[in-house]
């Protein structure tokens, strides 16, 4: 395994752990994340696909628990559901464009944008809205 490599995915692994403490970090993701861009250094050689299914398939739970809490938290604060809506196409859009950042920002702006489009409210009470999300996200990791 090359050197670089192994450095990015020590730094996933240790961002994820911190995420176990750290309710800011989402900790489960950033382990699985680091977990493929090793098995991608190393080919797969050490780590089976069956052992990458199954770690998708037990942190999935937790993720998911994390994104329902936002919703709620929208919905609890005033936000209808094109602000839900708009987080989760924020938070599945996030990843792939913004990277690890991308499962906090994106959610957060798909929220704003959601309630933007969907009733034309003011950008302050859009923001408002989606803070409400990231406080209840936060609240759950």
């Amino acid at each position: 395994m090359s050197i670089p490599g192994l450095i990015v995915a020590g730094i996933f692994f240790a961002a994820g752990m911190l995420g176990t403490f750290l309710p800011v970090l989402p900790g489960a993701p950033l382990i699985l994340i680091g977990m493929l861009i090793y098995g991608f250094f190393e080919q797969f050689a050490n780590l089976t696909w069956q052992f990458f299914f199954r770690s998708v398939y037990s942190s999935t739970p937790c993720f998911r628990g994390g994104l329902s809490s936002g919703n709620w938290g929208v919905k609890r604060f005033g936000g209808s559901k094109h602000g839900i809506y708009g987080s989760l196409i924020g938070a599945v859009l996030g990843i792939f464009v913004l990277g690890p950042l991308g499962i906090i920002l994106g959610p957060f702006l798909g929220a704003v944008v959601g309630e933007l489009i969907a009733y034309k409210k003011p950008i302050r009470q859009s923001g408002q809205v989606s803070a409400h999300w990231l406080v209840s996200w936060v609240g759950v990791y």
